[in-house]
């Protein structure tokens, strides 16, 4: 397997986290994402992923794009140790959580997106980042709210590391950098410091930017 990447992508680090926990390696394919230079926007790289978006997981079959799609089909082909809960309905909240990241929150944080404010919106820098802050904190909150009001277990669903965890991990680690203290969601801050400790994702989270 070929993993085009960028560390300090919170997409790619799910992946890089699911194949620790799997003990799975792959061949990692540096990716630049920022700025309009980027190799991400350009035709070689939209070749393979045609949203010009990291990660993207190529494979004997070809290749598979979007964070989620990577986990589940990396949780099926090799089993063990499980990425989703036992019953439909655990799988079914961890799937939620995991999108209410992903769909609601990250996606509206990438480079591509901060460009575009500034290129059509003549956006500044603090503009750009207070719109990141504010959907961080609307994003997390609810998050935490979904924890919170179904939780049993030491991480966000049961007493093992899954799907929402992964998912969770590397976005609260990006809030922490942007100034918020995780003590405002008891419940991430919780599980965050348990997956801290956990070397697949304390070694994996995605790069401060430089």
């Amino acid at each position: 397997m070929k993993l085009y990447q960028n560390e300090i992508s919170s997409a790619t680090s799910r992946v890089r986290i699911a194949l620790a926990l799997k003990g799975l390696t792959a061949e990692t394919l540096p990716v630049t994402i920022l700025g309009e230079e980027a190799e991400s926007r350009q035709a070689g790289y939209r070749s393979v992923n045609p949203q010009g978006l990291v990660p993207a997981l190529l494979t004997d079959g070809g290749v598979i794009t979007q964070s989620l799609a990577i986990v589940e089909y990396l949780d099926e082909l090799h089993p063990e140790p499980p990425l989703l809960p036992d019953t439909a309905e655990g799988r079914a909240l961890a799937r939620s959580i995991a999108l209410a990241i992903a769909a609601e929150i990250h996606a509206l944080l990438p480079p591509r997106i901060g460009l575009h404010l500034k290129t059509a919106f003549q956006a500044d820098a603090d503009a750009i980042a207070a719109w990141s802050r504010h959907w961080v904190g609307e994003g997390m909150a609810a998050v935490e709210t979904m924890i919170a009001g179904r939780r049993h277990g030491a991480f966000a669903i049961g007493d093992r590391p899954g799907i929402a965890d992964i998912f969770l991990f590397p976005q609260a680690i990006s809030a922490r950098r942007m100034g918020f203290d995780l003590a405002r969601w008891p419940n991430i801050a919780e599980i965050v410091g348990r997956l801290e400790a956990i070397p697949a994702f304390q070694e994996n989270a995605p790069a401060p930017r430089r």
